[in-house]
């Protein structure tokens, strides 16, 4: 049984048992992935969703929405600090327009999915029509469809959007049942005033939709473009069998989403770190999941993905090259 080859595998390298820690893991769960006792990390690639939200016109961040479309120019550039992660660890990186608020100039190095300019303001109406929804779950799905064709089979996501982290704490309080006071954090940094104004508009936002229950009317009335791309990304990578790393906060909402639909897909995911967003730690426990890294992260953009990749490939790498005790004629423990 392959479960039990692989730790016996883990068990009979020269180390005590165990002592190589959550890494141990990580490699059993890799190589149950991959049903093989020697995996492999092939061609790893990390998308970077942007969009904008309706909702940043009421003041729910500490920056104008146009930083969203001048930081997809910063990517483009390779200023930004996922482009320095990922040229440090060797990692492919695709940037996605999935709904910015901006006519980008042709010829760039950009995936152009854009659903529309701006998901709509939910203190109006859903974020999403059905149609626009549906659309953005299928820019997802090809987008990865895309990618695998090159032999990836480790893919991280990120996002960037002025006013994500309200669309994530709305869709986390609805997901799970949760007061939305207690999803919500700083985001990019806000003050005081700018939290109580953040804390009353989701909780205006969430009161007026109190019949939306089914997740992916959730998701339709409460996500972004950008994340409902995430989501229909990650149920691909699930259904090429590709590991998914998992980003802060607002990834690990877009993975829950596809969680409630398919627990299965939990299997296939590595949570790479733990945000300093307040409301990680709990959707984290929710989900029964631990993450590798805590660096009181909050950029977004994959960052912690890319940070993680070097844990991820040491836990491929002890399973493959460390020798066990009767390769290297190490006495073992009686």
């Amino acid at each position: 049984m392959l479960t039990t080859e692989l730790q016996h595998k883990i068990d009979c390298k020269t180390k005590p048992l165990g002592a190589l820690g959550h890494l141990e893991h990580l490699a059993h769960k890799i190589g149950m992935v991959q049903n093989t006792t020697s995996p492999k990390l092939s061609n790893p690639h990390l998308v970077v969703f942007a969009a904008d939200h309706g909702i940043a016109t009421a003041g729910v961040s500490a920056y104008p929405q146009e930083v969203t479309y001048q930081m997809v120019m910063n990517f483009l550039g390779g200023g930004a600090a996922i482009n320095v992660f990922c040229r440090q660890h060797g990692i492919d990186i695709k940037i996605v327009d999935a709904g910015v608020n901006f006519d980008f100039p042709a010829g760039l190095d950009l995936i152009d999915k854009k659903v529309r300019k701006s998901s709509r303001n939910m203190l109006e109406e859903p974020a999403m029509t059905p149609d626009e929804y549906q659309l953005a779950l299928q820019n997802g799905n090809s987008i990865v469809a895309e990618i695998v064709k090159t032999g990836c089979n480790i893919i991280g996501f990120g996002e960037m959007g002025i006013g994500n982290t309200s669309a994530s704490s709305l869709m986390m309080s609805k997901l799970f049942d949760l007061p939305v006071k207690s999803c919500i954090g700083r985001g990019t940094g806000i003050n005081d005033d700018q939290l109580q104004n953040k804390i009353n508009v989701l909780t205006q936002t969430i009161e007026k939709y109190p019949e939306i229950k089914d997740v992916d009317e959730i998701a339709r009335t409460f996500g972004g473009l950008e994340i409902v791309q995430m989501i229909g990304a990650m149920e691909e990578a699930f259904r090429q069998n590709m590991l998914i790393m998992v980003d802060g906060f607002i990834a690990t909402v877009a993975v829950a989403t596809a969680w409630i639909k398919n627990p299965d897909i939990l299997n296939n995911c590595i949570f790479c770190h733990m945000s300093d967003e307040k409301a990680h730690l709990q959707l984290l426990e929710v989900m029964e999941q631990k993450a590798l890294l805590h660096l009181n992260l909050r950029l977004g953009e994959g960052t912690g993905c890319a940070l993680a990749y070097p844990l991820i490939q040491s836990a491929v790498n002890f399973l493959n090259e460390m020798s066990s005790f009767e390769d290297a004629h190490v006495s073992n423990k009686e």
